[in-house]
């Protein structure tokens, strides 16, 4: 059977790891002159802490070619055919690492990288839907050519609570963040072909903020792949994520809607108290 192997960003719960049989290639966190593999030494409050201390974002780098052969020794030396994701290629070089390691065991035949165009679960709703394909004896030829098919028909987006940390990463002006916290202004941020930009800002509080987010969704959610949708956040309030769990349960669409917390990565950059609302589109 075909491995998946994703990079941490995919921000899948250990619960679905296990489900799916994915490996995990952590990427890495420095704070400071400390280094971190993100989710394994290192939980996002500790980088919002440290973060706040010294007001700055965590430098974030691909894992290193050494980790990335130690993840596909094992499959290489069964002959096993991998498939591996990475964060959109655009903002990592985690994929070309994978490459890279790949070359070294001359087992560029057997290792198949996909660049999912992505970030947090983006990613993961391909890696399970590649983790299914595996388990129904598709080849990795076979993986790739369906993934690529649904790549582009990933929604992903997400509210931020906190302009402060998108500001630090520099993808949010000084003058912009400072007005957006003083009149409560939230951002869309949708990922496409690759890359984040902004769409919406909505005003409020949270609570309110993520159920008119979603509601502005539900033609897209009603024109849903049904297996299964994501709230991944990075670490809100129980009744925020209630709140829209119980909006995509009344929509009746899906079969699973799984929660998640986004990993050290990605919550370094969007702050805590973002969440998202990720699915694949039917077309």
């Amino acid at each position: 059977m075909v491995k998946i192997i994703a990079d941490s960003t995919c921000d899948l719960s250990e619960e679905l790891i296990k489900k799916y049989d994915v490996d995990i290639l952590p990427l890495h966190i420095l704070l400071g002159e400390k280094e971190y593999e993100d989710g394994k030494s290192i939980c996002p409050e500790d980088i919002f802490q440290w973060s706040d201390e010294h007001e700055t974002t965590p430098k974030t780098s691909a894992p290193s070619m050494d980790t990335a052969m130690d993840v596909l020794r094992p499959y290489v030396e069964e002959g096993r055919e991998c498939v591996c994701f990475c964060i959109s290629e655009t903002m990592s070089t985690c994929g070309n690492v994978i490459r890279m390691a790949a070359e070294e065991l001359e087992a560029e035949s057997l290792v198949q990288v996909i660049d999912s165009q992505n970030l947090s679960t983006g990613i993961g709703l391909l890696v399970i839907e590649a983790a299914i394909m595996a388990q129904e004896g598709k080849t990795a030829k076979e993986i790739v050519s369906g993934i690529e098919m649904l790549r582009p028909l990933v929604r992903a987006s997400f509210v931020v609570d906190t302009l402060v940390y998108l500001h630090r990463g520099g993808r949010c002006g000084g003058l912009s963040a400072m007005l957006g916290g003083a009149l409560k202004l939230h951002p869309k941020i949708v990922v496409e072909n690759g890359s984040m930009h902004s769409t919406k800002k909505y005003r409020g509080n949270m609570k309110s903020v993520v159920l008119s987010y979603v509601k502005d969704m539900e033609p897209e959610l009603k024109n849903a792949k049904k297996d299964r949708v994501f709230i991944t956040h990075s670490g809100c309030k129980p009744g925020v994520v209630d709140t829209v769990k119980e909006y995509l349960e009344s929509l009746g669409v899906f079969a699973e809607i799984q929660e998640t917390r986004a990993g050290g990565v990605i919550s370094s950059h969007c702050g805590p108290g973002t969440l998202g609302v990720l699915f694949i589109s039917e077309n």
